[in-house]
This record gives C-alpha cells, structure tokens and sequence, in this order.
C-alpha cells in the first residue's frame, strides 16, 4: 500500500514539473528545431548502444 502512495506523490511532482516547464516554455522563444535535434541525437546513442553493445559508462 505505501508503494502505490509513494508511487502516486511521485507520479502528481512529476506531472507537476512537466507542467511547470511547460508554462516556462510558453514564455520563452526556445529554438524547438535545436531542441529537436539533441534529442534526436541522445534517443540514436542509446539505440546504436543497445544494438551494438559499444560505449556506455559500464
């Protein structure tokens, strides 16, 4: 029971944040093609790292 309590709390600060972010980005002239791109580029290194078993910190 704690665990869906804990997991609950978690899961609203999350929903929380994202919102938060959300509203800042609102706000702000955020270049979204650069956005875009790193990720991008973080989402093809962790492909290429579970598909080629290279690099990573272990």
């Amino acid at each position: 029971m704690i665990r869906i309590v804990l997991f609950t709390l978690a899961l609203a600060a999350a929903v929380y944040l994202v919102m938060q972010i959300v509203r800042e980005a609102g706000k702000a002239e955020i270049d979204w093609r650069g956005v875009a791109a790193v990720a991008g580029f973080v989402l093809l290194a962790f492909y290429l790292r579970q598909v080629t078993d290279i690099g990573g910190l272990v």
